[in-house]
């Protein structure tokens, strides 16, 4: 009954967030194609968008188990006074894995969500960069085996540059364990590198790079997933819509991590 209550609260969270997202969003405003692909680019572009990123793990455990995580990832940004935005972007994931050792259980539900909030300036420096920092927040709001139960915080921060269709840059933050409500399970302490390259077309198709490399400090274990993906912008019914398809292979893991991955993004935009 705990699990089933945990979830439940997922779900109104979910359906809270999604309200909020359409009231702020609407009315629409058309917005020049090249400049919505180029934003996508942009961590933290101020522009409201909402992905639904679905992941593919396979062969992990001694069973070559299967793991889908299904990432809800809206973006929003707020203006602050005339020189400043605040950009809020939050993962809630839902996942569903198989047990990676025989006579395991399977689990599914949601698990933590992660909050990163950006204070970035509205220009980018005269040299073309363009930063935002700030902190990021981590949720216990998982069902029980898919949630560390605790409650963490750190810093974050992304520095990109954007020419001649290239974007470029690094997205990171770092989170520990505040308070917990699990004393059995270890406490968060973990670093998060993102690199990324990316190269838009003229028909605005972008051809993406990253890593999204992990360090446990607790556990001493990277893990360290190379991600390739293309991205294809488009307009259904006068709304843009980017379709995003995906594979990544681990070039480091914990023991019975998982050896290769797939991605498909939808991403909804909601442009001024």
């Amino acid at each position: 009954m705990k699990v089933i209550g945990k979830y439940r609260e997922g779900k109104g969270a979910v359906l809270l967030l999604c309200l909020m997202i359409i009231l702020i969003a609407a009315p629409l405003w058309a917005q020049d194609s090249e400049e919505l692909a180029k934003k996508l680019s942009n961590p933290i572009a101020s522009l409201i968008s909402v992905p639904f990123q679905n992941n593919w793990d396979f062969g992990i455990g001694s069973e070559d188990a299967k793991r889908y995580t299904l990432n809800v990832q809206p973006v929003i940004p707020f203006s602050i006074g005339t020189n400043w935005n605040l950009i809020t972007r939050t993962i809630l994931p839902f996942i569903s894995a198989q047990s990676p050792v025989m006579g395991g259980e399977d689990s599914s539900g949601l698990g933590d969500i992660l909050q990163s909030f950006f204070f970035s300036p509205k220009a980018p420096t005269s040299g073309g960069w363009i930063w935002g920092v700030g902190p990021v927040i981590l949720y216990p709001s998982g069902t029980d085996r898919l949630s560390a139960d605790k409650w963490g915080a750190g810093p974050t921060a992304v520095f990109l540059r954007q020419e001649s269709g290239w974007t470029y840059g690094l997205l990171a933050n770092h989170v520990w364990t505040f308070a917990e409500r699990d004393e059995v399970k270890p406490d968060v302490n973990a670093t998060f590198i993102q690199p990324f390259l990316s190269y838009t077309t003229k028909t605005y198709t972008t051809f993406g790079i990253n890593t999204e490399s992990s360090y446990n400090w607790e556990g001493e274990k990277w893990t360290v997933p190379f991600n390739i993906t293309v991205a294809q912008l488009l307009k259904i019914g006068g709304m843009p819509i980017q379709f995003t398809v995906g594979a990544r292979y681990y070039a480091d893991k914990p023991d019975g991590g998982p050896d290769w991955g797939l991605r498909f993004q939808v991403t909804f935009l909601f442009p001024k």
